[in-house]
């Protein structure tokens, strides 16, 4: 062989080695990630991952459900696509016999999601929805927000793990449909700096509000406040009302 033929062979030979070790890392690099983010969101490959769809309040079919969630449910889907996960798909008013087997995204607020409204009873005592002024208000450490259709609405937006062994729950609880689809890409788009602020297996509860959805739909989202310790703690109780004179 002669010296520009070595050298031509050495060549080939080290761009090989070279596109490898570049491949192997950027396949390292993947399924890192990809184990972080199933740490994150609890499924593993191949799992199942529990869908739970609200109704449509406005439709007289309890069966019905609004094209934003539906669209919330396909951008949650894509986020179990990554992990490997299999969906399993239950309407808010079937009964499901078990509490954090497999991990969990519930859609929609106590009225659309009788779901919903047990895991804010049982787990988040601290939030209340509704009231004498609005239906669609959240309460939540002593503050009320209430929605202002198409130009001001507010989510909740909570992972609820009740101990090391359980997989999640992730209750997305919007005021408005769009509302849910916006926390459901809010969750996907920031997952990493939720899983910073409040570690893998860590819960919390974060305050969303959509701006101008009727203009930019669900894309304008804003981080109101984190109220994780408040949610999870009980409201104080309300003072007695003076006894008239």
């Amino acid at each position: 062989m002669t010296g520009d033929a070595w050298n031509i062979g050495l060549n080939i030979i080290a761009s090989v080695i070279t596109g490898s070790v570049v491949w192997a890392s950027g396949r390292v690099l993947r399924l890192r990630r990809l184990r972080r983010k199933q740490a994150f969101f609890g499924p593993s490959s191949g799992g199942e991952c529990l869908l739970v769809v609200p109704r449509m309040v406005s439709a007289d079919n309890e069966r019905s459900v609004h094209r934003n969630d539906a669209a919330a449910m396909l951008d949650l889907a894509s986020i179990l696509g990554e992990c490997g996960a299999k969906p399993e798909v239950i309407f808010h008013d079937q009964v499901y016999q078990g509490l954090a087997d497999k991990p969990e995204f519930c859609i929609g607020g106590p009225v659309a999601n009788r779901r919903t409204e047990a895991h804010l009873r049982s787990v988040l005592p601290g939030v209340r929805i509704g009231g004498p002024e609005e239906r669609t208000a959240i309460s939540v450490g002593g503050e009320s927000y209430p929605s202002h259709t198409r130009r001001v609405e507010h989510a909740l937006l909570a992972k609820i793990v009740r101990n090391r062994r359980d997989k999640p729950a992730f209750a997305i609880c919007g005021q408005t449909s769009i509302a849910n689809r916006a926390a459901a890409r809010y969750l996907d788009s920031e997952y990493r700096a939720l899983r910073k602020a409040h570690g893998v297996r860590g819960r919390f509860c974060v305050l969303l509000r959509v701006i101008e959805s009727e203009s930019y739909g669900p894309s304008v989202v804003e981080l109101v406040r984190d109220v994780t310790d408040e949610a999870f703690s009980p409201a104080p109780a309300e003072a007695p009302e003076a006894a008239s004179a």
